[in-house]
């Protein structure tokens, strides 16, 4: 049974005053012969103060008239008849009547606010037990079946709910009678897109026989929280539309909450997986880095020296492992650089740098890589604030991905000027380019464009690149060339930044 059950039909709540006149008038046939007919008035009044109480002002205002009507008519004399012989039961009957209507219009209104007071604390109750099972909900799921059975329990009705899919609605939770139906589900849609109730009792697309409530919160609309009555015809009223809107504002909230637990989890998963990864990329390139030095040492050392003059095929393999090592190397390298950056321990100290200076020992540093590719470099001298050794790092790693995603016949340009106050360093190249829609997403963490060309490397240097090019708070960015290839654009104030408000001089 529900909590709020809807009041009886107006038809049904007069049909029974009328009863009760009827009813009252019966019982006075055997009492009127003992007493005068002036005291029967009182069963009357009596009648009327009961259809009061149980059947409203109207019916009670209907009774009173009744009443006095059914005792003209059956007890005064001349009976059965309305007419009067004794002008003296005027008085009476105008005293019943106003009695009755005064008698009807205090107990209906004691009636009335008595109902009302049962249906606040009716509310209050419903309310209070739908926030504490919300609040008892372990996880989604449980808090839209939370939603569904108070519904049902509080308004008689079968429920379910909608939530948001993409752009689509997706039914998540339904009472076992509750079904939709394609006009239906394009009703639900509306109420979804517009915030705004629709439905049977709304202003809008009533004739549908479902009432859809938007479950909406700060952040925007979730979904829609449509309610069916069980029985056709019988429409909730003004309060109890006011308390689904009540209920419909909780469950958002507590579907809101579900969610920021659901994305709190998984972020708390994601950083302790993070955190995990680089405690162990942090262990192992620590401890791959010093044999790969002394590796990488003997191997150069093999390599000079003059015991293997004579054979070539020895000569190409220690190159070849020499060359191999070296890579490694700088792989153990980009992990250890990609963890400070992650941790926040990489601080750049900056200092008035040549821009000609480091492009010289980044170039040197590539050493044999660039030999038969022409680099053309187009910069004047300026001096700008910068960690010497973290940009060249960065200009390192640019021009080795030139190198890699380029032909290798192709020229390869630097490029360095002043634009509007802030030091702009391009690389450019005539490789294959960069789909649009991944041109931020190669700075990303292991992230590779062109995986199937067989160029080496793990996704690490532009990210690198990007974390120590934030550290001089400056900006990366990539775009495609006209042409054909790729331009990375390195831009970094000629000022360094004004001290946070409050900081130490």
């Amino acid at each position: 049974m529900p909590l709020l059950p809807p009041l009886q039909r107006p038809w049904q709540r007069y049909l029974r005053s009328v009863l009760l006149v009827g009813v009252t008038s019966l019982l006075s046939v055997p009492v009127h012969r003992f007493v005068s007919p002036s005291n029967l008035v009182m069963l009357y009044l009596a009648a009327v103060v009961i259809a009061a109480i149980y059947l409203g002002r109207g019916p009670a205002a209907l009774t009173a008239v009744l009443g006095v009507l059914a005792f003209d008519f059956f007890f005064v004399q001349p009976r059965l008849s309305f007419t009067v012989a004794n002008s003296e039961y005027l008085l009476t009957f105008l005293g019943l009547l106003i009695v009755g209507l005064v008698i009807s219009t205090l107990a209906a209104r004691s009636r009335e606010q008595a109902d009302a007071a049962r249906r606040r604390e009716a509310q209050a109750v419903a309310l209070y037990e739908l926030s504490r099972d919300l609040a008892s909900a372990s996880d989604l799921d449980d808090i839209l079946h939370v939603v569904v059975r108070h519904v049902g329990e509080t308004f008689g009705r079968e429920a379910g709910i909608l939530l948001a899919a993409g752009d689509t609605l997706q039914t998540r939770s339904l009472s076992p009678g509750f079904a939709l139906d394609e006009d239906e589900m394009a009703v639900a849609a509306w109420a979804f897109e517009e915030g705004q109730p629709a439905g049977r009792g709304t202003d809008t697309l009533a004739d549908t026989a479902v009432c859809f409530m938007p479950l909406r919160t700060a952040r925007g609309v979730l979904g829609v929280l449509g309610v069916q009555s069980i029985e056709p015809g019988v429409h909730l009223r003004s309060e109890q539309s006011r308390l689904l809107e009540v209920f419909a504002s909780q469950a958002a909230l507590a579907i809101e909450r579900a969610e920021f637990a659901e994305q709190a989890r998984e972020a708390q998963l994601a950083r302790a997986a993070d955190e995990l990864q680089r405690a162990l990329l942090n262990s192992v390139s620590h401890d791959l880095r010093t044999p790969l030095v002394s590796i990488t040492g003997t191997l150069s050392s093999l390599e000079e020296d003059g015991a293997c003059q004579g054979d070539p095929v020895q000569r190409s393999l220690i190159t070849m492992a020499r060359e191999e090592a070296e890579r490694l190397n700088g792989l153990v390298g980009n992990l250890l650089d990609m963890t400070r950056i992650e941790a926040g321990a990489l601080k750049a100290t900056e200092e008035p740098c040549d821009i000609q200076e480091v492009i010289n020992a980044a170039l040197d540093r590539l050493g044999d890589r660039l030999v038969g590719r022409a680099v053309a470099i187009d910069t004047a001298e300026l001096l700008v604030p910068m960690d010497f050794v973290l940009m060249v790092q960065v200009l390192v790693n640019l021009l080795d991905n030139a190198l890699k995603y380029s032909p290798p016949a192709t020229p390869i340009g630097v490029a360095a000027r002043d634009v509007g106050g802030a030091l702009e360093i391009s690389v450019l190249d005539r490789g294959c380019g960069v789909p649009p829609d991944e041109l931020t997403r190669i700075f990303d963490k292991f992230y590779r464009v062109h995986p199937s060309t067989g160029a080496g490397g793990t996704g690490l240097g532009l990210a690198i690149c990007k974390g120590i090019v934030e550290a001089h708070h400056g900006r990366i960015w990539a775009e495609n060339r006209p042409g054909g290839g790729t331009i990375v654009t390195v831009a970094l104030p000629q000022e360094p930044p004004a001290p946070a408000a409050g900081s130490a001089a």
